[in-house]
């Protein structure tokens, strides 16, 4: 019993001068004093050899020895794990910080931003409409009554709670609406989504944005259409850029033309983007049906009006020489990125 008491407290003296600093000294203390062959489970097997009559204080003594120990370790655990957590959270404020990743603007977002400030230096303001339409605006005021042949142009989604709900197919819905209001002259620009049931490609998209011009007063000609086209090329494309004018059908227009520039991509030389022409259409115009604007209840003796559209996905293809449309709705983080202002 004597010999037994002496080892407890020779293992404790060693323990209580332990350095324990590290994860690796605190393993080596584990393993001698707490492992399957250590020290602990050694003096444990003592016990076999205690006399019957002193089994009872023996035995308190290695649970106090136990209980001493296992105290040890988990008192040098918390300690080496603080030290460790303090180290790695001392900041070095000399040290450079991290850098946060520069977002920009979407580039349908960019170039819709700037088509909107050319047209607004012309006097044009901004008019909104809804995207789910109902067929008076989006076909039978614009010209195009039910049966007529350029219907079948839009591939148009309908509303299935109502036949006579659909999704528009063009911002000129917009123009109707406003057009109706009164209010004149007129000169606004219809920024806005637009939806049409075609089958998707690099070309084509079953949503895309347009950009809609319309302007309404006396005396509106022609040559005033063209000065106003022939501005915004200038300044969305630079003064080097060719145009021209095709003649062309639209329903709300009459006449109607359609406008090319002369391809960014090629210069004019020809390529696959221009189809070997040297030339791409970028939007369609023309002055206003005399029927669209009886059926807005303007007096189309008196008042006379241009308007254009184009889509911006178009446009942003040519600005940034961008070949395939769908890569504007897919969210691709590389594709993003090359937008990003420094």
């Amino acid at each position: 019993m004597d010999q037994l008491i002496s080892k407890i407290e020779q293992y404790k003296n060693e323990i209580q001068s332990s350095t324990i600093n590290s994860k690796a000294s605190l393993e080596e203390f584990r393993i001698k004093y707490l492992g399957t062959k250590g020290l602990l489970k050694s003096i444990m097997g003592e016990m076999k050899s205690v006399p019957v009559d002193q089994k009872k204080e023996a035995g308190q003594l290695l649970n106090e020895f136990k209980v001493f120990v296992e105290s040890f370790y988990e008192s040098a655990t918390h300690l080496v794990e603080g030290e460790q957590l303090n180290e790695e959270s001392q900041l070095d404020v000399s040290l450079p910080g991290h850098s946060i990743p520069i977002g920009s603007r979407h580039p349908i977002s960019i170039v819709h931003n700037k088509i909107v400030s050319i047209f607004q230096r012309l006097g044009f303001s901004i008019a909104e409409g809804p995207e789910i339409e109902d067929d008076w605006h989006n076909f039978t005021a614009l010209n195009l009554p039910e049966n007529h042949p350029a219907r079948d142009m839009q591939d148009t989604f309908y509303i299935s709670q109502n036949p006579d709900w659909l999704l528009r197919t063009h911002t000129s819905s917009v123009q109707i609406r406003e057009m109706e209001k009164g209010n004149l002259p007129l000169r606004i620009i219809c920024p806005g989504r637009v939806f049409r049931n075609e089958t998707i490609s690099a070309r084509a998209h079953c949503f895309f944005n347009q950009i809609e011009g319309l302007y309404i007063a006396e005396n509106v000609s022609f040559a005033d259409l063209k000065q106003t086209l022939y501005f915004f090329v200038k300044e969305m494309f630079g003064v080097d850029v060719k145009v021209r004018f095709r003649p062309s059908y639209f329903p709300f227009t009459e006449p109607s033309a359609e406008m090319d520039i002369s391809c960014l991509i090629c210069g004019g030389e020809g390529c696959s983007v221009c189809k070997r022409t040297g030339w791409v259409e970028i939007l369609g115009c023309g002055m206003v049906h005399p029927k669209v604007l009886e059926n807005c209840g303007i007096d189309s003796k008196k008042y006379t009006g241009f308007a254009f559209g184009m889509g911006i996905e178009r446009i942003t293809m040519l600005t940034y020489q961008v070949k395939d449309l769908r890569l504007f709705s897919e969210n691709d983080q590389r594709f993003l990125k090359q937008f990003t202002q420094a």
